[in-house]
């Protein structure tokens, strides 16, 4: 065999080669003949036309993005870092490689100003307190500009909101002084409850005078259990007024 044979052979292995594609289940090509969108194939086994078609793989797995931490300023003027993270997938390859150039490259920056455009319109207490409604506002406006880049993006989390220190000391005192605001509340409510309640007492009590000799019976019975040594006995404010009538009635007149 010579060597022209020889260099025939090689060639049409290698062209034989190039035009052989395997595709995993996740993997799709996108195939391009002259430098034109021809279609999206695979998975499976795939026969390129060599030098006339070219493919690029695209991977349909979702994909985690990190994204940096931003710098923003609150809505109440508070100076904060943030830092998220990203769940997105290509559910069209052909948009995802003809209508953006990097894709990944691209939803990664987008996700950076977005994060500092939407969390800026909003106050600390909401960054720290409403995460869940932020993720989900992140997520919609992110998923529809990547829409015509056939990337779908499933899920923003914020990861976290770092504070300035002397911010921390504010939020702290801030959180103390609501603690004590409601223990005032309610220990007010208690006492307005209370009084309701001696005054309903009280009331019963003026309609039935043998119910106050019986109070104080129980009275003298739980202090004799308590094995004091001095007793105080009160005497009702009616006996006493009772009592300086008949005084006074008694008394020679002058």
């Amino acid at each position: 065999m010579d060597i022209f044979t020889i260099t025939i052979i090689v060639i049409v292995a290698a062209l034989v080669f190039s035009a052989v594609r395997i595709l995993r289940e996740y993997e799709r090509g996108v195939v391009f003949q002259l430098g034109r969108f021809y279609r999206v194939k695979g998975p499976g086994l795939i026969l390129l036309w060599p030098i006339v078609q070219q493919m690029v793989r695209v991977d349909l797995r979702t994909k985690v993005l990190d994204v940096p931490s931003q710098d923003l300023i609150t809505r109440d003027n508070v100076s904060v870092k943030v830092n998220a993270v990203l769940y997105f997938r290509v559910v069209d390859p052909e948009h995802a490689i003809i209508n953006v150039e990097h894709y990944m490259e691209a939803t990664g920056q987008l996700a950076q100003t977005t994060l500092r455009s939407v969390l800026g319109q909003h106050e600390l207490d909401e960054l720290l307190a409403e995460r869940d409604r932020l993720n989900i506002d992140l997520q919609k406006i992110l998923d529809q500009h990547t829409d015509q880049w056939g990337i779908k993006v499933s899920n923003v989390e914020i990861k976290h909101v770092d504070i300035d220190e002397s911010m921390i000391r504010a939020i702290a005192k801030q959180a103390e002084a609501e603690r004590e605001r409601r223990a005032k509340v309610i220990h007010a409510e208690g006492e307005a409850q209370a009084s309701a309640k001696l005054t309903e007492a009280a009331q019963q009590l003026a309609t039935e005078p043998m119910s106050m000799q019986l109070r104080y019976l129980q009275t003298l019975v739980e202090i004799a259990a308590e094995k004091n040594s001095t007793v105080v006995f009160p005497v009702p404010i009616d006996i006493l007024d009772t009592v300086q009538r008949l005084l006074a009635s008694r008394l020679p007149r002058s």
